[in-house]
Order: C-alpha cells, then structure tokens, then sequence
C-alpha cells in the first residue's frame, strides 16, 4: 500500500522507487501481486505517464488511511515510552513568514532525531485540503483576510500587508511608496488566477475599480522575482517575505491589501511528531478547536 500512495503521488515509478528506498523492480513487482490479489489494475501506464484506473482511485483513501493507522499507532507506542517517532508530513507556502521553517526544523532534528520529516511546498488551497485529508500533518500557509482555513484545525500567526516589487533600474524604484492606481498601469507577473495568492491582490484592484495586467503567471513565488529582476513586469509580495529577496526593491504600498498567515493541522487531533513540533513553536492546539 505504501507503494500504491508513492506512484499515485508521483505518477511515476522511478520517483516512487526512490521515496520508498527501493528499487523499481521491487515496487513494480509488488504493486503488480497486489493487482492479482484484487483482480484489478490499479494503474494505466503508458511510456509516458503514469495515472491511477477507476478502481486505482476507490483503493487509495482507504490505502492511505490504513498506511497513515499503522504509523500512528507505531507512534503512539513510542509516546507512551517517552519517545517522539514515526514522521511529520510538514507542509508550506514559499513565502510564509511567521515561522522560520528552517530553524524549527533544526531545532526539531536535535530533540527527536529518529521522526522522519516529509516537507511539501505547495499553494494555501492544495495545503488545506491535504491537510483535511490525512496527507500533511500540519501546514503553514497565507490567505486573503476574506478567507479562513475550511475542515481544519487553524491557528492565526500573523498579519501582513503586501508591497510591490520591482526591477532596481524601474522607474519606481526611486519611490518610497506607491498606490494601487499607479501600479495598474504596470504589467504584473503573479501566481495564478483563484489561488489564495493571487485572490488577495486581485480583490485589492477590484475594490479600487482598477484593473491590472497579468502577463505572466508562475507558481512559485521565486520565480516572480526571476521575472521582475530583468524588468519584464512588476509584482506584488508579503512584507515579510521581501528581505529574503536578492536583486529586486521593495515598495510600500499605501492602499496594499493584507493576508493572513496561519498554522494548521488535522481536526481530529496529532500524531506525537505533529504535537511536538507545534509544541516546540509554542503553537497551541490541544483544544483542536480553530481560533
């Protein structure tokens, strides 16, 4: 089962092999008797990809939540013994800011050094739902003061407000702040339409009555920067994010549109690795109640 989850996340055999440590014909060989134990294939695989069959589809919740009950229950063992193991499926928006990821993961790695950490970078929405579903246990992310985490436990960290970005020969860059009205004259670069980044931006412009032009959309927020550097467009960012960029400068804007950022985790409770790394960011949640 474990390796059904590792080709469906993937869709693909050889990055399957390596996340399960094994080799590829190990875990073809296996998925392929367990497709005989079922009387059904649980794949279509082409030369070129790879995707899960109808049947594929119906054995993978219950695959998933039988693989996550024998970790949790291994793991809830060594709890009750005084130890912290298993793993902790930790996921992130590029840009949060509330929390430094990589410090707590540090710290983390000292005091429960046998937990195996499986960190996924993905956008607010897709984070949420994982999250509600059993694959991450806990995540950071970023949404539009308008929205709140759906299905999940959730914690606010932090509020920001977005500046603009721009290339350091851009006419702008001379200015210390700018408005909305001025900024919808430039082309943008931003995430894409309907995800919880872009909404926040789009929202701002809407209730300004100005419109914008995106011309580029991208899904990671490094790549922006890579497109505002050369001047090919302007874009719009979290405050608290802006320091960590190179070759860019960062504007105020006056009328900028805020976010909110928060920490989130399953409503039915955490697996001792996801306890102790919220208690380790002294991120309450034993209550399990939103806040």
């Amino acid at each position: 089962m474990r390796y059904v989850l590792a080709v469906a996340e993937t869709n693909n055999f050889t990055r399957a092999a390596e996340r399960c440590l094994v080799v590829q014909s190990a875990l073809s060989h296996q998925i392929a008797r367990l497709e005989r134990e079922l009387g059904a294939r649980l794949f279509d695989r082409t030369s070129r990809r790879v995707r899960l069959t109808p049947a594929g589809a119906a054995f993978l919740p219950s695959a998933r939540q039988s693989v996550d009950a024998a970790e949790r229950a291994v793991a809830e063992v060594a709890a009750a013994i005084g130890q912290v193991r298993g793993r902790l499926a930790l996921g992130l928006i590029p840009t949060v800011a509330a929390v430094d990821i990589p410090g707590a993961l540090r710290d983390f790695r000292e005091r429960y050094p046998h937990v195996r950490i499986d960190l996924r970078v993905g956008a607010s929405d897709d984070l949420i739902e994982q999250v509600e579903h059993g694959v991450l246990d806990v995540a950071f992310l970023g949404l539009p003061t308008t929205g709140r985490p759906r299905g999940v436990a959730a914690r606010e960290l932090a509020r920001d407000r977005l500046v603009a970005i721009v290339a350091p020969d851009h006419p702008l860059a001379g200015e210390s702040t700018v408005d909305l009205r001025r900024l919808s004259a430039e082309v943008f670069v931003d995430l894409p339409a309907d995800t919880a980044g872009r909404v926040q931006s789009d929202q701002a412009f809407a209730a300004a009555g100005l419109d914008r032009d995106v011309a580029f959309e991208v899904t990671t927020a490094d790549y922006i920067t890579r497109l505002v550097q050369p001047g090919l467009a302007v874009a719009m960012l979290p405050s608290a994010y802006a320091p960590q960029l190179a070759g860019v400068v960062a504007l105020e804007v006056s009328d900028a549109p805020a976010r909110v950022e928060y920490g989130i985790w399953s409503r039915t409770g955490c697996s001792p690795a996801a306890a102790a790394f919220l208690d380790l960011l002294a991120i309450p949640h034993r209550t399990g109640r939103q806040s």
